[in-house]
């Protein structure tokens, strides 16, 4: 039997059966989550099964949405934790959290919704085999994956809850870390036709951002402050707190340009939002990577550009904060460490728009749930 008009749906069908906005179900069908396809008007299409498929289809590994959380944590011995942080220092898809202690490990995991949990058993430690039992029965987990790290017979799997994963090593753990980062569940290059490099978990990211809600709103005096430092404590005529759409690096706040925002393919943020410090490059010219960008060969005649990565409640990098000079320059340590503090105390106010955002939704909600007054009680309360 084919299919009939009523099995495909418009974007804004596809919003209302998601639930979300029609913006949001935009960035998920423009960013592959949702086959598509356009019409001969130029206008996307999709199949019914492909959304309900979406809604259905757990995360890659794991039961669960695929959009809850970027953040990884890590419980480990104290003199593993260096070593974790190297594993997962190319990883930028991700925020991480290592804590050498099981008390510290829940606060964190229960401030947050984890992308994955790992627990280093070695060497053998009966509180965090505990840990890993009570993480399993938790019903708030059911999206984060959950991996034990021990040698082959350090632990018999016997001895692990069934929705552990068990691995032999820190390499391996990271590994499958990075592949359950990937939209895709296998990690595959950008297109060649892509000017730009791309995070692994890209449409994740476009979806965070635009659950941000920062996107094309008003100047906010917090993110100006924070511009304004940065161009001062660094000595840079621009600064820039830039969020990345699928096709625009738009600024939240700016000092130094008066366009509001620039083609992607413009961003040097798109190197930055790959990493997990700060990306600069001193003479923009000499890189074969920016030599021809219209912001270097152009007018605008950019040397010098430095960032660092902006990060929302989930852990999802939505933007970076940056500046940028006119002349090649060269960062000195103190001021590496002041942009990753500047941009820290922007995550700060994404996080806490967040969180305001969610606390007046439940308001919302509680007062749409509230009965009001019926109409005999309010009549006994007339005549009194």
């Amino acid at each position: 039997m084919g299919k009939t008009d009523k099995d495909i749906l418009t974007t804004a069908e596809t919003a209302k059966i998601l639930g979300v906005s029609v913006r949001t179900a935009q960035l998920l069908i423009e960013g592959g989550s949702v086959p598509s396809w356009k019409t001969p008007g130029g206008h996307r299409r999709v199949y019914r099964a492909d959304v309900m498929g979406l809604i259905e289809r757990p995360a890659p590994g794991a039961s669960g949405a695929p959009l809850a959380s970027a953040t990884v944590i890590i419980v480990a011995a104290s003199e593993q934790l260096a070593h974790y942080d190297r594993l997962f220092a190319g990883i930028a898809e991700c925020t991480v959290e290592a804590v050498d202690n099981v008390h510290r490990a829940l606060f964190a995991i229960g401030s947050v919704r984890p992308h994955a949990i790992i627990v280093d058993l070695e060497p053998p430690d009966a509180e965090r085999v505990r840990l890993l039992h009570s993480l399993s029965v938790n019903p708030s987990l059911g999206h984060s994956r959950i991996l034990a790290v021990a040698a082959t017979g350090t632990i018999a799997s016997a001895d692990l809850p069934g929705r552990v994963v068990p691995v032999e090593t820190a390499e391996q753990a990271a590994a499958a870390i990075r592949v359950s980062l990937t939209d895709t569940g296998v990690p595959t290059p950008p297109p060649a036709e892509t000017l730009f490099p791309i995070a692994l978990n890209e449409s994740q990211r476009l979806v965070a951002l635009e659950r941000s809600g920062l996107l094309d709103t008003l100047p906010e005096e917090a993110f100006d402050r924070l511009t304004w430092l940065a161009a001062r404590t660094l000595d840079a005529p621009i600064a820039l707190l830039t969020l990345l759409t699928p096709t625009r690096q738009w600024f939240k706040s700016r000092i130094g340009v008066d366009a509001p925002e620039t083609p992607r393919s413009w961003a040097f943020c798109n190197h930055t939002i790959l990493q997990k410090g700060v990306f600069s490059v001193e003479d923009l010219p000499s890189d074969p990577r920016f030599a021809a960008n219209p912001a270097v060969a152009g007018d605008l005649g950019f040397r010098f550009y430095a960032g660092a990565p902006v990060h929302d409640n989930e852990g999802f990098t939505v933007g970076s904060l940056c500046v940028i000079d006119r002349r090649p320059r060269t960062l000195d340590d103190g001021e590496r460490r002041a942009l990753m503090a500047l941009a820290a105390l922007a995550s700060d106010e994404v996080r806490l728009r967040s969180t305001e955002r969610q606390l007046r939704d439940a308001l919302r909600t509680a007062e749409r749930q509230t009965p009001g007054p019926g109409p005999h009680r309010a009549g006994r309360a007339s005549r009194a």
